[in-house]
């Protein structure tokens, strides 16, 4: 329990100071929203009327706490430019976001673990530095440019999978996933290097300790020393690297939910920046912030599990 609180306590300041940060940025962004929301030919008396029925008229950090506490009873409050409730908004799209995210890092896990774990076995061989030169090559690529390949190649030359477009669940699940391959894959080639090298790093580290050597003398076969013996003390740095990558493409795949006209919540922030929509902007600052800081909760939980050495005891003091 004393763990949780100190979770749940971190979590609520990163939220305020993250909330209150947004705030005062988009406050000092060009534009207005109500000249967007009034058009062309609206004029001042009509533009100073639609900012005091917005609240505009108020100081910034008055309105800031307005929100907060329209917050604080549930109220995420109404987007400006469609008068839809930004919570329902963003429910609509987290799901997308979601599926992306998992997909991605799934894909991304496939091609790094096997190539970690080879790639630390063969230290110093052919087989290494060609898959270290292989990734080295996916991760100079930009992600719009793996995103324009991988369309080039799966859906225009041999068609296999759609270019654009989402196709919710409830169309039937391969469906869904199929419109969620090439991009979670252009993510998926980018990301699995970082972990690659990571594991690999920690695998060599690891193979070279005095349990390897009783386990290889043992007789134990090559696999089940690296996959029994070595990958589970490796892997911490991987799971917490793979933590920080999730929670960054929560409302960090920009480009790719662009570029296949995915429905997410991180083309839904950008377009809201755009047309300065600060209750749509703050509610998915808040739920990238308690995205992010959950799914780093959740690595701290399986650091528990993996490590029981940093299990940390309650304190007799005080």
């Amino acid at each position: 329990m004393r763990f949780i609180w100190k979770k749940v306590l971190r979590l609520i300041l990163i939220a305020l100071a993250t909330t209150v940060i947004t705030f005062l940025m988009v406050e000092i962004l060009p534009g207005d929203i109500a000249y967007i929301i009034g058009g062309q030919g609206t004029t001042q008396e009509d533009i100073q009327a639609i900012r005091k029925d917005l609240g505009h008229d108020r100081n910034v950090l008055v309105r800031y706490f307005i929100w907060l506490g329209n917050l604080l009873r549930g109220d995420f409050g109404i987007s400006y430019l469609t008068q839809e409730p930004v919570l329902n908004t963003i429910l609509e799209r987290l799901p997308v976001t979601l599926e992306l995210l998992v997909i991605s890092q799934f894909m991304a896990l496939l091609l790094a673990l096997p190539c970690g774990i080879i790639s630390a076995y063969c230290n110093g061989t052919s087989l290494d530095r060609i898959i270290s030169i292989g990734g080295f090559a996916t991760l100079s690529i930009p992600g719009f440019v793996m995103a324009l390949v991988t369309i080039y190649l799966f859906a225009i030359q041999l068609k296999w999978l759609p270019a654009t477009g989402y196709t919710p669940i409830s169309y039937g699940i391969w469906s869904c996933v199929k419109s969620f391959i090439l991009p979670a894959l252009s993510i998926a080639l980018i990301e699995w290097v970082v972990l690659m090298r990571v594991l690999r790093s920690d695998m060599i580290n690891t193979l070279q300790q005095n349990f390897i050597l009783m386990a290889r003398a043992k007789g134990l076969p090559p696999w089940k020393v690296l996959l029994h013996h070595a990958f589970r003390p490796s892997s911490f740095t991987l799971v917490t690297l793979l933590g920080l990558q999730i929670g960054r493409l929560i409302g960090g795949a920009v480009i790719i939910e662009t570029i296949f006209a995915l429905p997410g919540i991180g083309r839904l922030l950008v377009s809201s920046i755009y047309s300065r929509d600060v209750m749509v902007i703050q509610g998915c600052i808040l739920a990238v912030t308690v995205g992010y800081v959950l799914i780093n909760s959740i690595v701290d939980i399986i650091y528990h599990i993996l490590d029981p050495r940093i299990r940390t005891e309650p304190s007799n003091a005080g």
